[in-house]
């Protein structure tokens, strides 16, 4: 999955790319968010590439956020999903792969046994 961002005021999650498995660019990220006034706590997960940050809105917008972020070149809002879009991919994903698997153990029970019973399956 590429760019995706979710907003609620005071937490913005981030995912990109650029991070995932970049130890020096989430330590550059670090760097340079703790120096934004109203920033409390930056979490980063290098397997997912996903960076969130706990933020005062009264103090900072997450825009201003992520507009940093941009200007770094660690994230591309005009890429980036919101939150349905990545449920929906989700979920997509999650049915086609369980799909396949009901499929290919029917498939593999109808072929131990005769071709007849492989087109009983289909029909």
């Amino acid at each position: 999955m590429g760019y995706y961002m979710h907003n609620v005021p005071g937490r913005l999650r981030i995912k990109s790319p650029v991070i995932k498995n970049n130890k020096n660019v989430a330590d550059e990220l670090k760097k340079t968010l703790s120096m934004v006034y109203g920033v409390a706590t930056i979490d980063i997960n290098l397997i997912t590439g996903s960076l969130i940050v706990n933020y005062n809105p009264k103090v900072v917008k997450y825009t201003d956020i992520v507009n940093i972020l941009q200007r770094k070149g660690y994230f591309d809002a005009s890429k980036a999903i919101g939150y349905d879009e990545y449920v929906h991919r989700a979920a997509s994903k999650a049915g086609s792969l369980i799909g396949k698997s009901l499929f290919s153990t029917f498939a593999k029970t109808a072929l131990e046994k005769t071709p007849l019973s492989f087109l009983a399956i289909l029909i």
